[in-house]
């Protein structure tokens, strides 16, 4: 019959592109969930309160300022 069963040999494959793909998946997660909180959070004060159009979008940039800041690349993040 047939001699080997697989040709296949753990660790041998070139991963770049999975790996890229995964970084490129996992950076649109987090940013678009960023911008879609701010967005919640923009139409939520401004037609469920009465803080008006500029109080919303100032609080929604507030926002997408700290979530910019907290969630930037670290410089020792790529090292784990």
């Amino acid at each position: 019959m047939a001699g080997d069963g697989s040709d296949y040999h753990r660790g041998a494959m070139d991963i770049a592109e999975q790996t890229s793909t995964y970084n490129l998946v996992m950076a649109l997660t987090k940013w678009g969930s960023l911008y879609t909180a701010a967005g919640v959070f923009f139409f939520t004060l401004l037609f469920c309160t009465q803080t008006g159009f500029i109080g919303s979008l100032v609080s929604a940039a507030v926002l997408i300022a700290a979530g910019t800041f907290l969630l930037r690349s670290k410089p020792d993040a790529a090292a784990h």
